[in-house]
This record gives structure tokens, sequence and C-alpha cells, in this order.
């Protein structure tokens, strides 16, 4: 059963949206001293809204406003009204903090339930969740979508990889919720114990977390003979479920335009672009009570396409970043995080190169660093123990595993002009979503 505004006409969404727009832009200037010091100084009030395009006018907000405001600073609601907190990698020992009234976790709840929907799955069900529980919005995301769906959860978490083997083949899942590359992992143990992975009971795979290409979905579906849907979302904006496809089209994720108001613009100019051109997503929150966020610039790059299995619009395939972000596993990660990491430890210089590759299906990460000069004779045990200690503060503050390489100094190739700082091997092939 969809819900009724899924298949709503135009004129009714964009009614709703306009309705939900004021109330947010309302409830921020009221209680968040952030939005109204941004909305003053460009001389601009919630009020001012009287169309959709009118919200060009307001300014936008950046995971820089996140973390400057940093833990709760843009909280709308009294600390009594959080339920709940999730936080993503940020700037070292600073993460993006998140927080859920009971009613945003509601609708967190009925979104990621559409998205299951889309993706055909509801009572009788048994989804077996391998995205990571915690802090991270995935695993506790996709579980309560589930269960709000009619399904039975199996919360496995990420890891483990043998016993998700088993449990699937134990359980007999229909869904999988699980980053893409991931997948692959699973497949090989499956392949590895002696199984056909287009055997087991699983029919839907619901991936999202990582960028993920046309020849990974293909390679997926056939190996483990399910279809493959993707999933969008960030924590900033909500979590997993911002969007998601339909598995009936496989044609791009649709945004569920009544709770997250899309815009796309130019990155370098903040003009906003019409619908079919390729710019940088940008989100304004319509029902969020707890951290409402209005214009959250993404940095994702993609283009909002018109609706077809639902009545809302939807976004093409990432194609990239308008920032020096990498997705590593599923984790965000930034060069200056581990520059920030790099300068901690007084015997390295604050020269480095990061090498992102692909091992099979999973990424590895290599830093590359330099020794200051006041540290060149530290021995074999010394550059043993540097090495630990900066994989040990990478791993603690970032999340990701990597292989750190320590250089005597001036050894690393200087740019005259600005710094590269990372060279990703990764392939780059063609995105999973047609262009419709």
């Amino acid at each position: 059963m969809l819900d009724p505004i899924e298949t709503a006409s135009r004129d009714e969404i964009v009614a709703l949206q306009l309705q939900r727009l004021k109330w947010s832009l309302q409830h921020a200037y009221d209680n968040v001293e952030h939005y109204r010091r941004s909305f003053d100084a460009v001389g601009i009030r919630p009020d001012d809204l009287k169309s959709l395009s009118d919200l060009s006018k307001f300014p936008f907000t950046t995971k820089k406003d996140l973390r400057d405001n940093y833990p709760f600073g843009l909280f709308a609601v009294p600390k009594d009204r959080i339920a709940r907190l999730h936080a993503s990698s940020g700037t070292t020992g600073k993460p993006t903090v998140v927080g859920y009234t009971a009613n945003d976790i509601d609708n967190w709840a009925n979104v990621v339930a559409r998205s299951v929907r889309a993706a055909g799955g509801g009572p009788g069900d048994i989804v077996h969740i391998a995205y990571g529980y915690g802090l991270f919005t995935g695993g506790l995301g996709a579980h309560y979508g589930a269960e709000r769906a009619g399904c039975t959860v199996v919360p496995m978490s990420g890891g483990q990889t043998e016993k998700q083997v088993q449990l699937i083949g134990d359980f007999k899942p229909s869904i999988i919720m699980v980053t893409p590359s991931y997948m692959l992992n699973i497949i090989e143990e499956f392949q590895r114990q002696g199984l056909d992975p287009a055997a087991s009971s699983l029919r839907v795979g619901i991936f999202g977390a990582e960028p993920w290409t046309n020849a990974m979905r293909q390679e997926i579906e056939q190996r483990a003979g399910i279809d493959a849907v993707d999933i969008y979302g960030l924590s900033e904006v909500m979590g997993p479920g911002v969007a998601s496809e339909c598995v009936v089209s496989k044609d791009g994720p649709v945004i569920w335009e009544d709770h997250f108001y899309p815009e796309i613009i130019d990155p370098v100019t903040g003009e906003v672009l019409p619908d079919g051109s390729e710019g940088e997503l940008v989100f304004t929150s319509l029902t969020k009570e707890a951290l409402p966020v209005v214009r959250y610039r993404t940095r994702d790059l993609t283009k909002l396409l018109p609706p077809t299995s639902r009545s809302m619009r939807r976004i093409g395939k990432i194609t990239g970043r308008s920032d020096d972000m990498l997705i590593i596993r599923g984790v965000n990660v930034f060069p200056t995080q581990i520059e920030e990491l790099i300068l901690r430890c007084p015997e390295l210089a604050p020269h480095y190169l990061i090498e992102v590759s692909r091992n099979g299906h999973l990424d590895e990460v290599a830093v590359s660093v330099e020794l200051g000069d006041a540290a060149r004779d530290i021995g074999i045990d010394g550059d043993k123990k540097l090495r630990g200690k900066l994989q040990h503060l990478i791993k603690t503050y970032v999340g990701i595993s990597v292989k750190a390489t320590i250089h005597p100094p001036q050894t690393l190739e200087r740019s005259a002009g600005k710094a590269k700082h990372v060279i990703d091997k990764r392939p780059k092939e063609a995105p999973a979503t047609a262009a419709a």
C-alpha cells in the first residue's frame, strides 16, 4: 500500500511543500541562532517566502556550519526533546552531530519504509541488515524503516562475513540492506564455502552509503541472482531514505519530496539550475524538528529527473563531488582530517600523499608522509612505532584502516601550485542509473 502522497498530483505535492517549507524556515529562524544570524545578514525573513522559487534568496548551510556549532548549536528543540543522537565522521575529534526528536525518528522510519516498499518489500519479508549499527545512521535507519514496513529484521550489522553467509542460509531473508562493495564480499564468501549465491533466498538488495557503478550493479545482480536498487541519504539531512529507487523501474532514486525539498545549483555561482541540468544537490528539510537544515549543500553532483514510478522527482546517479571528500567503504573522508592527524605527530612534516586503490571489491588507502628534518634518524624501531601511531590515529578518529609509509625529508613530490594530496586509482565506470 503506497502512501497517498506517492501518487498525488504535482500541484498537491507543491502545495504541501510550500506549506511545510514556510513552517521549517520559521522554525529554524525562531529557534536556531545560526539561522537567525545568517537570514538577518542577507536581509531575508521566513515570511518573505511566497513561492518555492523564493527559497533561492535564502543562504546555504554547509558541513562547516555544523562543525562550527558542534555539538548541539544547530538544534532547534530543548535537549529534553532529543530522543537520539547520531554522528558522522568529521574533522579530528569533531564529528558532524545530528539529533532527532521522537517525531523525527517516526518520519525517518516512514521514509525508509517507503524505500523498502519501493524495492518490493513488505510483511512476510525477512530483511538482513549488514549496514553498520551505532553512530552511523545506516544500520538503525534501515532497521526502523524495515520494521515499519512490516518486515522481520535481522540486525546483523557489518563484519563477520562467514556468519553473514551462515545466517542468510539459516534464516532465509529475501532482502539485504548493505553497501554494494560489502555485498560483493558476501558473494565471494558464498563461493569460498562452495555455495551458489544465486541459489540463496535473497531476491532484492538495497544498496547505499557509497557510490556504485552500472558495472557493479550488473555484477551483483548476475552473481547473486537478485535485483539491486539504490538508496540515498546523508546524516545531515536525515540518514538513509532521503531517496530510493523503485525496483520496477531502477531508473534513479525517488526523492521523498514531502519531507525533503531538492535544488540543483551551480557549485561555483550558487545559481539554481533547471531540472535536468547537472550540478550540486541541495536539500532543505520540510518536517525535521530537532535539526532543521536550510539549503544544505550536499556536495554531491547529480541532476533532478522527472517522475516515473512515483509522483515525485528522481535524482540521477551521483557522478562526483564538488569538494575533495572521498568515500572509503561508506566512510566520508576529507584529506584535511588526515593532515590534522599527521600534524599531531611532531616527528612528521606536513607533506603527505593519500593513494586510494581497489583490491578486488574493497577500497584500500595508503598514506605516504615525510619525516621532519629533526627526526630523520629515527631508525627501524622508530619508523615502526611512528607508522603504528599514525595508523592508530587515523583508525580512531577517521574510522578507516590505512597503510602508512614514512619517507625521508624532501622526498615527496612538490607542486608549484595547489598541492596534490590525493591520487584516486579506483576505476571510473559508467554510472548505474541511466539518464532520463
